[in-house]
């Protein structure tokens, strides 16, 4: 990717180093089945951090020590990526609802951080929470990528396209109305292949206002969706009541179609 000329976001809290959690601040359970959908965002097992949460007890106050700001060379490239999310859905996301944009913050963090979604781990992937409408992102996530497959300097900011596709999806009331068919696999899956097509669409307008993408850089987001199917991750076919985030192929073919139209009105995976 070429960031040289992208902006530096001002929305990235950087708490690795530093930061540990205490008992998870209290949370219904509507906003557990949330992070029980939304927490195993590129393949994450629910039950996992489902487990985390029950034994943190369901209450209490988070403790948080905050390390100062890290501009290393992850830290730099998170901010741009970012800003390019923020640059693009401020044009984008008005033109299409009629309605302003807001930015979503992202908090790098290692091991161990409390949100307003319960404790979050790196065991859990990158993921959105909806109550502090913050993406939340341990680092070695993609180290764990690059071995599934998913390589190059594009495959990073997929995932952090992606997950600002939920946060799009959270200010249109996608996830708000997704909680009544909790359970059911079809609205998980439609919820995850959204946030893919809006991943492209972005891909699509950074791209056509700033050059960012290099000749290696759709491929590198192709490889990174397909890496993520939950059959590439379960090591072969998923039955469709099983599926939580798509095949491999759906996960290509919706990221493609943002990519290809930039219109984030042609990523209705609901019909």
């Amino acid at each position: 990717m070429r960031l040289g000329r992208s902006r530096r976001s001002d929305n990235v809290i950087d708490a690795r180093g530093r930061s540990r959690a205490g008992r998870s601040a209290a949370i219904g359970c509507g906003p557990l089945i949330v992070v029980a959908i939304l927490a195993m965002v590129f393949g994450a097992d629910p039950s996992d951090i489902l487990q985390m949460l029950g034994e943190s007890g369901g209450s209490g106050t988070a403790q948080v020590e905050q390390a100062p700001p890290q501009n290393d060379e992850a830290s730099e490239y998170i901010r741009r990526v970012l800003g390019e999310t923020e640059d693009v859905w401020e044009d984008v996301y008005p033109a299409a609802t009629g309605q302003p944009y807001q930015e979503p913050a992202l908090v790098l963090y290692d091991r161990v951080y409390p949100t307003a979604c319960g404790t979050g781990t790196a065991a859990t992937g990158p993921f959105y929470c909806p109550l502090d409408q913050r993406v939340y992102l341990d680092l070695s996530f993609f180290n764990q990528l690059a071995q599934m497959g998913g390589r190059g300097d594009f495959a990073p900011a997929y995932v952090i396209a992606h997950e600002v596709g939920h946060h799009v999806q959270n200010l249109t009331g996608v996830l708000e109305q997704s909680q009544r068919y909790r359970g059911d696999s079809r609205v998980s899956v439609a919820v995850e292949l959204q946030a893919d097509c809006y991943a492209g669409a972005w891909a699509h307008h950074a791209d056509e206002q700033r050059d960012v993408l290099d000749e290696s850089d759709v491929q590198e987001g192709i490889d990174a969706a397909a890496a993520v199917g939950d059959d590439a991750i379960r090591g072969g076919a998923v039955p469709p009541d099983a599926l939580s985030h798509g095949t491999s192929r759906q996960r290509v073919e919706w990221f493609l179609r943002g990519y290809r139209s930039g219109d984030m009105r042609t990523c209705d995976t609901f019909n």
